[in-house]
C-alpha cells in the first residue's frame, strides 16, 4: 500500500507541473495616467502658503470715490463716430490701436466712411524701422515696444495700410495679441549684434522679419476691396484717403520754447521727431476741448499711473490731497514730467465729453487691459483736470487748429 501511495503522488506531481507548464505566459500592459504626487503636492503648498505669509502683498493706494457724483455709462456722452474698442492684448502698441481708431473715425468725419484698419500691419513695419535705425545708429537708438501716434503717420506714408482683416497678427483660435515673446527674441537679437559689432543692415532686417513673421504672420503686400487687387498703399491713396501731412502734434511742455516745433524727448519718441507744436498750457486746453466740441476727435498720450486713475470705477481725477484743481498750471505739470513722476506710458483716444457741474468730462476710449474691469468695456471717463496735469501731446487733424498754428515761426 505505501509502495502504491508514492507511485500515486509521484503521477499527481508530474500531472501537475506538465499543466503549469503548458499555460501561456502573462503578458504585461501599459496606460496613459495622470501621474499623482499627493505628498508632494502638500509640500509645494505649504511652501507656497509659508512664502505669501512672509511676503502680504502690499495695497495700493487709491483714492476714495465715495460720494462722487461721477459719469456712469458712455450713453450720457455727445460722441463722435467710432469703431468699438478692441484689446492690444500683451503688448506696448496702445500708441497704434489709439492712432489708428482715430484715423479710421478721421475717414468718417470727412467721408462718412466705415472702415476697419489693421493695427498690426502698423506695427509690424515700425518695428522694421526701428531695427534698421537701431543698426544705423550701432545701438545708441531705443528698441523697444512704445511710440508716438504720428508715428502711424509716418509709417503709412511709407508703406501704406491695410484692411483689418487682411492682417490680424493673430493665429487660428488665438484670442487675444501676446507679444512678449516675439519682442524678447527681437531684443536679444539686436543686443547680440550689438555686442558682436555684426551690423550687417540687411541681415539683421531680415532676421527680425523672419522672428515677426513666425509669431504674427507676414503682412500682405496686396489686397483685395471690393474686388480690386490693390497695393498697401494704393488702399491708403483710393480707399482711405487720408492724407498723413494734415495731421500734427500738440505739447505743452515749459522746458521747450512756446510756439515752435520741437523734439519731444521722451523714449517711444524714437526716431527724434522735431514734428511737436508746443504751446502754454491754456492754449493747450482751450483748443483741445473746442475742436472736441467742434466734432473732431483727438488721440492723446500721457501718464496713467496717479491714485484717482481707477478701472472699476472708470475714472482719471486729480484728488485735492495731490494738488487742488486751481494749483494745476505749467509749473506743476513741467514739476511731475522733470521729476519722473509724469511718464509718457499710454496712448487713447477721445471720443466724447459732456459738462457736469462746470467742469468739463471726455470720453476716452481705451485698448487697454484696465478699461475692461469696469462696466463700460474699453472706456473711462477723464475729468479735465486729469488731462490738464498728466496728458502731455495730442494729435489733431490741422484744420482744427488753424489760428493756433499761425503763431508758429
Amino acid at each position: 500500500m505505501r509502495v502504491l501511495a508514492a507511485v500515486l503522488t509521484l503521477l499527481l506531481f508530474v500531472v501537475s507541473t506538465n499543466s503549469s507548464y503548458s499555460q501561456k505566459p502573462k503578458e504585461d500592459k501599459g496606460q496613459f495616467i495622470e501621474v499623482k504626487s499627493e505628498f508632494w503636492d502638500k509640500i509645494e503648498k505649504s511652501a507656497k502658503d509659508f512664502k505669501k505669509s512672509e511676503e502680504p502683498k502690499k495695497p495700493t493706494f487709491k483714492m476714495d470715490f465715495t460720494g462722487y457724483d461721477l459719469p456712469k455709462s458712455v450713453d450720457e456722452f455727445k460722441k463722435v463716430w467710432f469703431n468699438e474698442p478692441i484689446s492690444q492684448g500683451w503688448s506696448g502698441m496702445c500708441w497704434c490701436f489709439s492712432a489708428t481708431s482715430f484715423f479710421e473715425t478721421e475717414v468718417y468725419r470727412l467721408y462718412k466712411k466705415e472702415l476697419k484698419i489693421s493695427e498690426l500691419f502698423t506695427v509690424y513695419w515700425e518695428y522694421v524701422e526701428k531695427a534698421r535705425r537701431f543698426i544705423r545708429e550701432r545701438g545708441k537708438s531705443a528698441f523697444g515696444e512704445g511710440s508716438q501716434s504720428n508715428g502711424v503717420s509716418r509709417i503709412w506714408k511709407q508703406y501704406g495700410c491695410v484692411p483689418a482683416s487682411s492682417y490680424t497678427g493673430l493665429k487660428p483660435n488665438q484670442e487675444f495679441h501676446d507679444h512678449t515673446d516675439m519682442f524678447r527674441e527681437m531684443n536679444n537679437y539686436l543686443q547680440s549684434v550689438k555686442a558682436n559689432s555684426a551690423w550687417n543692415e540687411e541681415q539683421a532686417i531680415e532676421t527680425i522679419k523672419s522672428i515677426m513673421n513666425g509669431y504674427i504672420g507676414e503682412p500682405p503686400t496686396k489686397v483685395v476691396v471690393d474686388g480690386k487687387e490693390m497695393t498697401p498703399k494704393e488702399y491708403l491713396q483710393n480707399v482711405v484717403r487720408i492724407n498723413p501731412d494734415d495731421y500734427v502734434e500738440v505739447l505743452s511742455l515749459m522746458e521747450k520754447p512756446y510756439y515752435q516745433k520741437v523734439e519731444y524727448e521722451v523714449t517711444d519718441n524714437w526716431w527724434k521727431s522735431s514734428d511737436f507744436y508746443n504751446v502754454p498750457l491754456d492754449e493747450f486746453m482751450s483748443y483741445l476741448k473746442n475742436s472736441i466740441k467742434k466734432g473732431y476727435s483727438v488721440v492723446i498720450g500721457g501718464d496713467v499711473s496717479e491714485s484717482g486713475y481707477d478701472s472699476h470705477d472708470e475714472v482719471a481725477m486729480i484728488p485735492s490731497y495731490d494738488i487742488p484743481s486751481n494749483y494745476i498750471n505749467e509749473y506743476s505739470r513741467q514739476f511731475r514730467f522733470s521729476n519722473g513722476t509724469t511718464t509718457d506710458d499710454h496712448g487713447i483716444h477721445i471720443v466724447g465729453y459732456k459738462e457736469k457741474d462746470g467742469v468739463t468730462w471726455y470720453l476716452i476710449k481705451d485698448s487697454g487691459s484696465g478699461s475692461r474691469n469696469g462696466t463700460n468695456k474699453g472706456y473711462y471717463f477723464y475729468h479735465e483736470d486729469y488731462i490738464k496735469l498728466k496728458m502731455m501731446n495730442f494729435m489733431i487733424h490741422r484744420s482744427a487748429i488753424e489760428d493756433l498754428l499761425k503763431k508758429f515761426k
